[in-house]
């Protein structure tokens, strides 16, 4: 019987980890890599995916490397909360795609951005955000934080100067997303960064929208970029993660509390990840294709008051967009003429695209977010970030524009 001796676990991925940041140089293209980026052939075995290292916890021969790696002196694994091989070769794989230092995986978008937030505020702190966020990071800022003595302020952030009078010297977080949920304004993330550091303060952005592929913001000066992995990064409806990633320092002090309120990426939803990031390029490439043909149809139909689109000549912020993206995305709303019932019956008359939550996908999905993702905000603060009860937002897929349109087409012909 042959014996097959394997080589040390963390030797492995170190060495692999290594040999990965010394290849980058030469992966010039976003495919390429999106395919190739920080994975290499797995030394053991020669598997050409990352392995699932599918276990809790991770064992030593000596005692006092126990110690030294508790301490974070070696990068020794020691249990998955805290970091997993799996993990953490996705981990460099978005720091790689977004030009940042160091990256930190979650087990959903809302644990990246609560992590991301909590950990660099205090009581007394003052946090300034955009005001038409996405709900659940609404309640995060504008219920929770409150509640732990962290002042917080929203404004209008495609506003540069309600921006400026609203921070102040106790400012320790600008949070922007830009183009913002659902209604698809856009931030100046230099001019941000910009107000943010003449305080003191740091920016973050929610690139969910964008993903790396159509938006670097650490690159326009931000601080850290967090992500709803969800959705265009793992691209398939089939897993919940959140990413946060930024300079080495911050995502240090992010990963610390992460321990602490344990929202860590499980090994298993780390790989569908990092399987879906393999074909980020083409499927993103598709997205805003037919997003821009969709767009295009529903500005010229007579039941459409308005369509929210960068990509569109018509939106009030397109140079800003042609400046500081380098794709449109696939994400767009539009608000119907009518009523919220007019607008149910288009959402339910649909046969190609479905009703439902999430977005960023390979199916098209759209939502009501005054029925469904903005249920958390008041009627008053719908109405003074621009959620009517006839907005509808549209998360589109890979299918073919031909058949989206005849699609949406068909559905508005009953309303």
């Amino acid at each position: 019987m042959k014996i097959c001796i394997y080589p040390p676990l963390a030797t492995i991925i170190s060495t692999s980890l290594n040999r990965a940041d010394a290849d980058l140089s030469v992966l010039a293209k976003s495919s390429t890599r999106s395919v190739h980026g920080t994975e290499v052939l797995d030394k053991s075995t020669g598997s050409v995916l990352a392995p699932i290292y599918q276990t809790v916890t991770f064992g030593f021969k000596k005692a006092e490397d126990v110690g030294r790696a508790v301490r974070g002196e070696t990068d020794d694994f020691v249990y998955t909360r805290w970091d997993n091989p799996t993990t953490r070769i996705l981990e460099k794989k978005l720091a790689d795609l977004e030009g940042a230092q160091a990256c930190a995986f979650f087990s959903s978008g809302m644990a990246a951005i609560s992590t991301a937030v909590m950990a660099n505020v205090q009581k007394g702190d003052h946090v300034l955000a955009t005001r038409d966020l996405y709900g659940e990071t609404y309640r995060l800022i504008h219920d929770i934080l409150p509640q732990f003595g962290v002042r917080t302020t929203l404004v209008d952030t495609e506003d540069l100067d309600a921006m400026r009078r609203g921070v102040g010297p106790n400012t320790k977080i600008v949070y922007v997303e830009t183009p913002t949920n659902p209604t698809l304004k856009l931030v100046d993330i230099r001019a941000a960064a910009k107000i943010a550091h003449s305080v003191g303060a740091m920016l973050i952005v929610d690139n969910t929208f964008s993903s790396p592929l159509g938006q670097l913001p650490l690159k326009l000066g931000a601080d850290m970029v967090v992500h709803g992995a969800t959705k265009y990064l793992n691209g398939h409806s089939d897993v919940m993660a959140g990413a946060a990633a930024g300079k080495k320092e911050a995502i240090q002090n992010i990963r610390r509390m992460r321990k602490v309120l344990g929202g860590t990426l499980d090994p298993h939803a780390a790989f569908l990840v990092l399987r879906g990031i393999k074909t980020l390029a083409i499927r993103m490439e598709k997205h805003n294709e037919s997003a821009g043909a969709l767009t295009a149809y529903l500005e010229s139909h007579r039941k459409v008051r308005r369509v929210n689109y960068p990509g569109l000549r018509s939106h009030p912020q397109h140079e800003l967009a042609k400046r500081q993206m380098s794709g449109f995305g696939g994400m767009f709303s539009f608000e119907l003429k009518g009523s919220m019932k007019d607008a149910m019956r288009f959402t339910e008359s649909l046969k190609v695209a479905t009703l439902g939550a999430s977005l960023g996908a390979v199916e098209t999905l759209v939502v009501q977010p005054a029925t469904m993702t903005h249920t958390q905000l008041t009627s008053e603060d719908r109405r003074k970030t621009g959620i009517s009860d006839t907005l509808i937002r549209v998360s589109v897929g890979i299918e073919d524009a031909e058949d989206l349109i005849a699609d949406f087409e068909q559905a508005l012909a009953k309303v």
